[in-house]
């Protein structure tokens, strides 16, 4: 198989860096799922998606949508809250959960995430995502080439002519007369 089985291994993503599995990597297919997960074990590892995520989430809050979704949800807490009369015996929990589940029941979390996500992540898809994520797969696929190319032998020193020998004299000694 390649990928071992070994529950012990705590880092899964550190046995595509190993010599034989680049070797096999690079017999696969583009479409392999084994090397999908091996490029995006990489642009983990390089801490692409965690810059992403920081890029995205800066700006959300400065969106429309983001602005229009929260709206909404606060709203519809509001009137929901309205219905039921506090009092100390109240199970809080429970209201939270029914209050969860009308959100997420009503639709309008799809339909603002899906407007924020065009707002925040969609511009950036092609100028810089896709630029920065074709740099490290370029990466990731040079450094498999170069586990499997054999280095050149580093160059032997070139022997250098020794100066002849002089004396402090300034005279040929060594020319026969």
């Amino acid at each position: 198989p390649l990928f071992p089985s070994d529950p012990a291994v705590d880092n899964p993503s550190g046995i595509h860096n190993s010599p034989g599995f680049l070797i096999m990597a690079k017999s696969l297919p583009p479409d392999d799922p084994n090397l999908i997960a091996m490029i995006v074990d990489h642009l983990k590892s390089r801490g692409l998606f965690d810059e992403f995520r920081r890029d995205c989430l800066a700006d959300v809050d400065t969106k429309p949508a983001y602005q229009n979704l929260r709206q909404r949800v606060d709203n519809f807490v509001s009137n929901h809250l309205a219905n039921h009369e506090w009092n100390p015996s109240l199970n809080k929990n429970q209201l939270r959960n029914e209050l969860r589940q009308r959100v997420c029941k009503s639709g309008m979390l799809e339909s603002g995430v899906d407007r924020i996500i065009s707002q925040v992540v969609d511009p950036k898809q092609h100028h810089i995502f896709k630029p920065q994520i074709e740099k490290a797969v370029h990466e990731f696929m040079a450094t498999e080439m170069n586990e499997e190319v054999v280095p050149n032998p580093p160059p032997e020193p070139e022997k250098q002519e020794l100066p002849a020998p002089t004396s402090g004299n300034g005279s040929n000694a060594l020319i026969p007369a």
